[in-house]
Order: structure tokens, then C-alpha cells, then sequence
């Protein structure tokens, strides 16, 4: 990966991958299997316009996986924020009532498990023909250690 040229970062090396899930809200079925592949790389396209590198963009009808190196000068909650708005506005220009939840899980991949998450990623379809999206986000949660009030979940 080449040096990251951002202006006041000239001695700033960091490798920041993150692991970002989010659904559609109320975890409705919008996202029609038609569009998945290009609001996947709509996603990707967004990451590269902000000097993000997205590894892995998969999902469902109700979700979306994000695997992305975060550049330093860029708050996690503000990547997640671009990303959400510009892919809502670009899938309501597509005809369709569309939105995000309000939140988000994001979950730091060390480069040693970056193939394994990028499977995972890529794997999606074949997954949630067994699991629901809400079993596979409390499993990450899990794995992760993030403890959580169950009705504060998927608010």
C-alpha cells in the first residue's frame, strides 16, 4: 500500500481496517437483489472519493458489509455518515424509498484476519440462507466482546 499523501501528515502511518455493518431500517428488504451489485460498488466508489479503501463490500436485502482501511484524518463517525447518506440519496434517485437504521456496528480487523473477513464478506448470500441478520450481528457482537441491552438492539 502506498504512503498516505494527506496534507499535515507527512510522518502519520497507520493501517486502520474496520469491519462496518449496518442495515436498512426497520431491517426492511429494499435492497432488491438487482441493485445489490452496483449499490455495493456505489459504496466502494464513495470509500475511494474519501480516501478510504474499501476491501470488501456484500450484504443482503436489509444489510450491508463494509470491510475498509479509515485513513487517518477521517473520524469513524463521519466515514460511516458519508457512507450512508450518499448511498441513501443514490438509492432514492433509483426510484426507491429508501433508508438506513440509525446506527451502526464497527469492529477493528487486525491484518492478519483481513482474507477471513473479506471471505466472510463475500460470502454473504450463502449465509444468510441459515441466519438472520439480527443472529449474525449479536454472534459479531459476541466475538467482539461488546455487551449490549438486547432492547436497545436493533432500535
Amino acid at each position: 500500500m502506498e504512503p498516505h499523501k494527506g496534507r499535515h501528515m507527512a510522518h502519520t502511518f497507520s493501517r486502520n481496517h474496520l469491519h462496518i455493518i449496518f442495515s436498512t431500517k426497520d431491517r426492511r428488504q429494499t435492497i432488491a437483489k438487482e441493485l445489490q451489485p452496483r449499490l455495493w460498488a456505489y459504496l466502494a466508489g464513495i470509500c475511494k472519493n474519501h480516501d478510504m479503501v474499501a476491501l470488501a463490500v456484500g450484504g443482503t436485502e436489509n444489510h450491508v458489509h463494509i470491510l475498509l482501511h479509515l485513513p487517518p484524518k477521517l473520524a469513524l463517525a463521519k466515514a460511516v455518515l458519508l457512507l450512508k447518506a450518499n448511498s441513501s440519496k443514490w438509492m432514492n434517485e433509483q426510484g426507491k424509498g429508501f433508508a438506513w437504521q440509525e446506527g451502526y456496528g464497527a469492529f477493528s480487523v487486525s491484518s492478519s484476519n483481513l482474507d477471513q473477513v473479506m471471505r466472510y464478506i463475500q460470502n454473504q448470500e450463502a449465509r444468510h440462507r441459515k441466519t438472520s441478520f439480527e443472529e449474525e450481528f449479536r454472534a459479531i457482537l459476541r466475538k467482539h466482546g461488546v455487551e449490549y441491552d438486547p432492547k436497545y438492539l436493533f432500535g
